[in-house]
């Protein structure tokens, strides 16, 4: 009869021992592969471009286009008309659309919805008086050139959506692609957000936003702006001071990713002023910044680490 060695573990012939080193190393990887590529050191920033559209001064939400590579669509705060703006990542303007059907009362963030539409956040509220927002759904427009910059075209469909708990002011708008959930996130200088969904809203009447969470962040960070990758991967919020991050997993919703803590990208965003705006890449590796002002610049901060096998 063989005897195993004490304090050893028998095994089956033909299985591999690990060594203790060897599984700190593969340890070590498997962390790393679960941290937002965002969040594994600084980051480098560089400004792309300024945004030279004489209007463009209160900019206040930014999204990369699908169907235009390399071109951001934005929008100015309240106190503009309702209109899009596209620019190149060197600020050069590419489209001004105006939207027929809407106004802008308060317009903080645009994200891409579904269908590779636009979506449009008429979601501010600073003195926490409104009855309802408005979220607007717009097909991208693809029918400008340089000598047709301007276009006016007709919003596909109108939300009104209200809080199930009173007034609330929100910068942040995310969609879910995998449930097709609208994403409100709001802003609070006392350290709690609220999280707000909204599958399938009725663009006749109003519908009620469904609470789904408490985001924590810590007292003065108040989210100004958010995106989800185009790949799904990455969701990432910001202030005016930083940004966060978080990596989704498989199966979960946007909602449930954000209750998660997230990690802080290494980025110091209060330099550029007043930022209300964030656009991430397709693979979530990068983000676009853009504050507020006249000509304002577009920042670039981009992950240097290097991309794992499981990114």
């Amino acid at each position: 009869m063989a005897l195993t060695a004490c304090g050893a573990a028998a095994r089956e012939p033909g299985t591999a021992t690990v060594r203790p080193a060897a599984a700190a190393t593969t340890a070590v990887a498997a962390a790393a592969a679960r941290t937002p590529a965002l969040c594994r050191g600084p980051l480098r920033a560089r400004v792309t471009g300024h945004v030279t559209a004489g209007f463009a001064t209160e900019l206040s939400g930014l999204v990369a286009s699908r169907s235009r590579r390399g071109v951001l669509w934005t929008h100015n705060d309240s106190g503009d008309s309702a209109r899009l703006l596209a620019v190149t990542t060197s600020g050069r303007t590419v489209a001004e659309v105006a939207l027929s059907g809407a106004q802008n009362v308060d317009w903080e963030d645009i994200e891409r919805g579904p269908g590779g539409d636009l979506l449009v956040g008429d979601i501010g509220d600073n003195e926490g008086k409104r009855a309802s927002i408005v979220v607007y759904r717009v097909r991208e427009p693809r029918e400008t050139s340089p000598a047709r910059p301007q276009v006016t075209v007709a919003v596909a469909a109108r939300y009104e959506l209200r809080y199930p708990d009173g007034a609330r002011d929100g910068e942040a708008l995310l969609f879910d692609r995998a449930n097709g959930a609208i994403v409100i996130v709001t802003k609070s200088f006392g350290g709690e957000a609220g999280i707000y969904v909204i599958r399938n809203p009725s663009p006749a009447g109003v519908t009620t936003l469904r609470r789904a969470g408490t985001l924590r962040l810590g007292f003065g960070e108040a989210v100004t702006a958010g995106d989800v990758s185009a790949a799904g991967r990455t969701i990432a919020l910001r202030s005016y001071d930083r940004a966060f991050v978080w990596r989704r997993r498989a199966g979960e919703t946007v909602a449930a990713a954000l209750r998660r803590r997230p990690c802080d990208a290494d980025a110091d965003l209060l330099r550029e002023g007043q930022g209300e705006a964030l656009a991430l890449t397709a693979d979530g590796r990068a983000f676009l910044t853009v504050p507020e002002g006249r000509r304002p610049a577009l920042r670039r901060y981009e992950s240097i680490a290097r991309v794992s096998q499981h990114e």
